[in-house]
């Protein structure tokens, strides 16, 4: 037998129905026909979940799920109603219920739910020992325990050892900095200087003179000589960020700095040795890049003599409670708050998010939930609308006009579903989706397609 689950509903027999098909699944079930029963039956017995309509008499639903709450936090609820409403469903999850089915919801969908609903008790454990393990590790900041994560680190600590050319490629907001300054770190270059530039910031006009320098009087308002950024180094590491970001006639530039470990400034005659490691990064393919002759394929190849990917947060979902109590304690010191945890319930939205802007857009959640919070841990209402409507949102099946949306909304939400699915592949993704990478592409870059919701 499994553990205990309550069912509530004041309809007799939709009760009793539900709970001989879960008894029929090994599952330890009883029923009970309103709220009050249920709560008197929460204090002589032990249960772990209940099971509850929303529409009954004298006590609803969601008032239920608010006392459970308050009186017996460590049950969890299961919120079923014939009224598909969005509203019901995010007011459900506010009044602190674990999960939300419409009625009528089918033996395998409530057994799915309990399973989950199961699953989350055991991540109320974990959460008891976030705080020991949201330490950096021997990497500065490079915080969690997934295998993707665990890859990339050892990546780190090989090619660390090297003096080659490195590409760091990755999705905006993964942390492709952090490992830039991970490599330098391990490197026998520790102790000299690191030095990072984003192409993408800097106008082209201006990007020349800051990487190679220029002698006075190169161009208006060059009063005097400076050095660019690679002889600034020392024998440090130079850091180019947004790589696919650089003018094409500054890559040709480029790749012959790269070939002679020379610089010539703007404006001089002279060239000048330089000694500094360079990694590169972007968020771009940069295959096709050079496929549509917007990267020089030859600089491709110069910078991408070791490749390290790094994974997007998504792909670490083991790695999303332990960057987020990281995260809050770091928010916590910096604004004197006596917050020290999350939640179970808020951790749940968390580890559910697909969260489309990385490590950067937990960063950010944490540090606006403990901005937002009242109470020694951060709970559901100190976390952005759109974590909760993710989670409630029935899309695929609207009940209303309000809960409707476009279809190229709905197209935008399966391509990242399918991208999720294939880990980020895009070949593998338009495959599945029936059109060619480039379709891919221009549907990718489309304005608002990082900020449509993701399909859970």
């Amino acid at each position: 037998m499994g553990r205990r689950i309550l069912i509530v509903d004041d309809d007799i027999d939709t009760a009793d129905i539900l709970r001989d098909a879960l008894r029929r699944r090994d599952f330890d079930v009883d029923s009970v026909y309103s709220a009050a029963d249920c709560l008197h039956q929460l204090r002589v017995g032990s249960f772990e979940i209940v099971i509850t309509d929303i529409q009954m008499p004298v006590m609803n639903g969601i008032e239920l799920c608010e006392k459970l709450k308050e009186q017996h936090s460590h049950v969890l609820a299961i919120v079923l109603t014939g009224v598909g409403n969005l509203d019901h469903a995010i007011s459900a999850i506010r009044a602190g219920a674990f999960d939300f089915l419409t009625k009528p919801a089918s033996v395998d969908a409530v057994t799915f739910a309990i399973a989950r609903a199961f699953e989350h008790q055991q991540l109320r454990h974990e959460l008891k020992h976030l705080r020991t393990m949201a330490k950096p590790s021997l990497i500065d900041q490079m915080i969690g325990r997934s295998s993707a994560l665990s890859e990339c680190v050892d990546m780190i600590q090989r090619v660390s050892t090297t003096d080659t050319t490195v590409l760091i490629t990755g999705e905006s907001g993964t942390g492709k900095e952090l490992v830039a300054r991970a490599i330098h770190n391990l490197s026998s270059r520790r102790d000299l200087p690191f030095i990072a530039i984003n192409c993408a910031a800097i106008p082209p006009q201006l990007l020349e003179s800051e990487l190679f320098g220029h002698v006075k009087g190169a161009f208006t308002d060059a009063s005097s000589s400076r050095q660019g950024l690679f002889v600034d180094a020392k024998g440090g590491t130079v850091f180019l960020d947004e790589i696919a970001e650089m003018p094409f006639d500054m890559q040709v530039k480029l790749l012959r700095v790269l070939q002679e470990r020379k610089v010539r400034p703007v404006g001089s005659d002279n060239e000048i040795a330089f000694d500094a490691r360079v990694i590169a990064a972007t968020n771009r393919d940069l295959e096709h890049e050079v496929e549509e002759r917007r990267f020089r394929e030859d600089l491709f190849y110069r910078i991408n003599v070791l490749q390290i990917a790094v994974p997007p947060l998504r792909a670490r979902s083991d790695d999303v409670l332990v960057l987020a109590q990281y995260f809050l304690e770091r928010g916590a010191a910096r604004n004197n708050k006596a917050v020290e945890g999350i939640s179970s319930a808020a951790a749940r939205l968390l580890v559910d998010y697909d969260w489309p802007g990385n490590v950067r857009e937990l960063e950010n959640c944490m540090e606006r939930a403990v901005a937002m919070c009242k109470l020694s841990e951060v709970t559901i209402d100190d976390l952005p609308r759109r974590l909760i409507a993710s989670r409630a949102a029935l899309v695929m099946s609207p009940a209303s006009r309000q809960e409707m949306i476009t279809l190229q909304e709905m197209e935008r939400r399966y391509i990242r579903h399918v991208l999720k699915l294939f880990k980020g592949n895009k070949t593998h993704a338009a495959k599945a989706l029936g059109i060619d990478r480039r379709s891919l592409y221009r549907r990718m870059r489309e304005p608002d397609f990082l900020e449509s919701e993701p399909v859970s």
